[in-house]
């Protein structure tokens, strides 16, 4: 009797058993990140710098004389001529000079008239012995100072007609009138820069270059020009100038980037532009955001990479370059094509399941 309650204890112990419900499996966290594909471009970060376009050539033309300007014969803006006048000054003082000196020229003609005509009877006289020698030689020395005289007076007459066409200034070249910086009434000095032009024709981007970026933009090899006004639109361009010495303000080295072939009716003077270089180093190299990047103890850099058939996360070392705006060049430890988390890298654990919030798109620009 005994025997037979003890195996109805187990069997009923068994049974309750296996009717029991199963214990709830513990609940994993599953993170949202954002996430892009490593993909290599040509060159390193792509650096880029905004620029104005600028003429080839710049005017900054004055007076070759002082005087008071009475008129102004363009504004800015007004495309101008080779040799066209742009301001006047008041010629009454330079007129003055010219008559002056054309009175001292006839002054001096009549002086070489008179020397001649003594230096006649002087030889005269000697002929028939009534004069010496030396009176004879007196008067060759009377008639070479008063030629010398005469073309003294003789350049000072043209020196001051010079003066009396400097009160007229005029264009060196065709081009624009960019910046005026004198009006009518305003007394301006000899040299002091009132009007500038911009030379038609070829086209520049003037940069600005940190310390930093100069050997970068001397070795590319290729220079893209885009302006903001036609962001389709891009052309060609070429190193022409690099300051030896930076801007005592801006601490930076001013750059002058030549557009090939550029198109006058889209490029127009002062147009903010924009100047990449996509291939500084000339190497294949992958760009990743610089919110991609986990700063690690001992200085590592780390990066968070997905696995797409798991979807679970593991970090991975690497090793940076250059950065510039919103990205940075991996210089080693990505291969491409891996999986790379953007958004969300501080909360993320090794081997962590991650749910992709977006599309991964590919960094670089590769395809």
């Amino acid at each position: 009797m005994n025997y037979r309650s003890a195996t109805l204890g187990i069997i009923a112990a068994h049974l309750m058993t296996a009717c029991a419900p199963a214990p709830a499996p513990e609940h994993e966290d599953v993170r949202p990140v954002r996430t892009i594909v490593a993909g290599r471009t040509p060159g390193s970060v792509g650096a880029s710098y905004s620029g104005e376009i600028r003429a080839r050539y710049e005017s900054q033309l004055g007076f070759r004389t002082a005087g008071k300007i009475v008129t102004r014969l363009v504004e800015v803006g007004s495309h101008v001529k080779r040799g066209q006048p742009l301001l006047r000054l008041d010629p009454s003082q330079e007129q003055l000079q010219v008559t002056a000196s054309g009175a001292e020229v006839e002054a001096a003609r009549s002086q070489v008239a008179q020397a001649r005509v003594d230096l006649r009877r002087s030889e005269q006289l000697l002929a028939r012995n009534f004069a010496s020698q030396s009176e004879l030689d007196h008067q060759r020395l009377v008639l070479d100072q008063a030629e010398a005289q005469l073309r003294a007076a003789l350049a000072r007459r043209q020196l001051n007609v010079n003066l009396q066409g400097f009160t007229t200034l005029v264009a060196d070249r065709d081009g624009v009138v960019s910046a005026i910086n004198a009006e009518a009434g305003q007394v301006v000095t000899a040299g002091q820069p009132v009007v500038t032009v911009q030379a038609a024709g070829e086209r520049e981007v003037a940069i600005s270059i940190p310390e930093s970026r100069i050997d970068e933009l001397r070795q590319a090899a290729t220079l893209k020009v885009v302006v903001w006004a036609h962001p389709d639109k891009s052309w060609s361009g070429t190193l022409r100038e690099l300051a030896p010495d930076t801007d005592s303000v801006t601490r930076t080295y001013s750059a002058r980037i030549s557009i090939k072939d550029p198109d006058p009716a889209l490029l127009r003077l002062g147009m903010t532009a924009t100047v990449t270089a996509p291939d500084v180093d000339g190497k294949a190299a992958i760009r990743l955001p610089l919110t991609a990047i986990v700063d690690h103890e001992g200085g590592r850099r780390l990066i968070w990479l997905v696995n797409t058939k798991t979807g679970r996360v593991g970090s991975r070392e690497v090793k940076l370059g250059s950065a510039q705006n919103d990205s940075v060049m991996v210089l080693d430890g990505l291969s491409g094509g891996e999986t790379v988390v953007t958004a969300g890298v501080h909360m993320l654990q090794p081997g962590q399941q991650v749910r992709l919030v977006q599309e991964a798109a590919v960094s670089g620009g590769a395809k």
